[in-house]
Parts: structure tokens; sequence; C-alpha cells
């Protein structure tokens, strides 16, 4: 099987090399290249094209969020996860926003960052769905500001307004069924709980996340958290 391949940011030479180390010692993962800052990062992403990329937030010339956001962009395949100093950091809400698809502490032990490097990799969430929840539901109510309802940068993808009192406009284009499970995951549940909740079968709960995703152009559970918080959701009762 192809290893993971890998794209380490950091302005910091020491930390940059030690997390480089841990990861290509690591079964399943090889570090491609390695950059100082954003700028950077850009250059070395568009010649490796690696499956993810491993983030800094505060660096200097272009820092993480922006870089995060360009990458996004131009490389919607690429998994970015973003390493913040504190767990409830502006910084790691304004790269998740941007398009990260997850963000880890910087004390984290190896063997989390080598199991969030392959999680990522797989299409999975990093970040549990109700810390997920408590994180974004903190900046929301701090006043972090709106980048409309499609996701971390761009217009409502279902052509809504993305006050709370036009959420339904926002999801427009999913189905009864689909937004009682959108509301379940901005609750930050499980697919399990959904399903319990709903009285579905989890695979047809999984369906209908893929959908969900696909019909709001969300990268992830993340984002659809965001989403839904932007829209309003945040206290989003069962059905």
């Amino acid at each position: 099987m192809k290893p993971v391949s890998v794209v380490v940011v950091d302005d910091q030479p020491l930390a940059r090399t030690g997390h480089a180390l841990i990861l290509d010692s690591a079964d399943g993962i090889e570090v491609v290249g390695e950059a100082g800052n954003g700028l950077e990062a850009l250059d070395t992403v568009a010649r490796m094209e690696p499956d993810v990329v491993l983030m800094d937030v505060r660096m200097p010339i272009m820092n993480g969020i922006e870089a995060t956001r360009i990458l996004a962009e131009r490389h919607p395949q690429v998994r970015v996860i973003v390493l913040t100093t504190f767990d409830l950091d502006e910084y790691a809400f304004g790269s998740l926003r941007a398009g990260a698809s997850a963000f880890l502490l910087k004390t984290s032990k190896p063997a989390a960052l080598t199991e969030a490097v392959l999680a990522v990799a797989a299409g999975e969430s990093v970040v549990s769905p109700r810390l997920t929840a408590q994180l974004v539901a903190h900046f929301v109510a701090s006043g972090s500001p709106r980048s409309g309802a499609g996701g971390p940068s761009g217009p409502d993808p279902a052509g809504g307004d993305a006050a709370g009192d036009d959420a339904g406009g926002g999801l427009a284009g999913l189905s009864p069924r689909e937004r009682d499970v959108f509301a379940g995951i901005v609750r930050g549940e499980t697919n399990a709980e959904i399903a319990a909740a709903l009285h579905l079968a989890q695979s047809t709960v999984k369906s209908h996340v893929n959908a969900i995703f696909a019909k709001l152009h969300l990268r992830d559970r993340v984002h659809a958290v965001i989403l839904g918080y932007e829209l309003g959701l945040s206290e989003a009762h069962r059905p």
C-alpha cells in the first residue's frame, strides 16, 4: 500500500525536524517535503502533491491560516492538520474556517500525531464530534465573524442567507431526513447516536452524511458543524 505522503510546515527548524522524524519513523507515512512558512508551503505542495499537510499557524511571510485557505482552493484533495498551542485557540478556529480538516495541540504525543495523519488521510475526523461542537460554539458565541453559510469560505451552497432565521433556506437542498441528520452532526453526535435517535441503521446515517457533504460542498464533519452554527442550529433539538 502506498504510504501517506506528508509535508511539514513550521517556521521553527527544531519543531519542523522533530515532527518530520516522528512521522517518517511511523509505518505507512512518508514525509516528502518541509517548509518554513506559508508561502514556501504553497510551492512545496504544488511540487510534491502530498496527501496531508501538517501546518503551523503563526509563521512569518505567510501565516498558516492564509496558506490553508489557498491550499483549500488550489488543492482541495489535500488535507490540512493545523498545529496550535491551545485547544480553544482563535487561530485554530480561523484555520478550520479556512479549510483545514483538523487541529492538534503542539503538546500532543507522537502517537497522536501519527494517528491523526493516518485518520485524516482516510477521510476520518481527528477532532471528536463533541470537542468540535464545543470549539465552534465557543468562537461563535465570542463573536467570530461569519464567512457565509457555505463553510470555511464562499457563499451559501444552497443560496440561502447565513442568518439563523433563514436556516431553512440555507439547507433547502436537503431532504427532511437529511436535515435531521445534519442537526445531529451540529449537536456533536456520532453516527451511532444519530442512528439510535432517528431509529435508522448506521449505514443509512453514513449515506445521509455523505449526501449532506456533497450537497452542501462540505469537506468533513468539522465544517458541517461550523456551517450549522452559522445557520443558527446550535440549539437544534431532536425531531
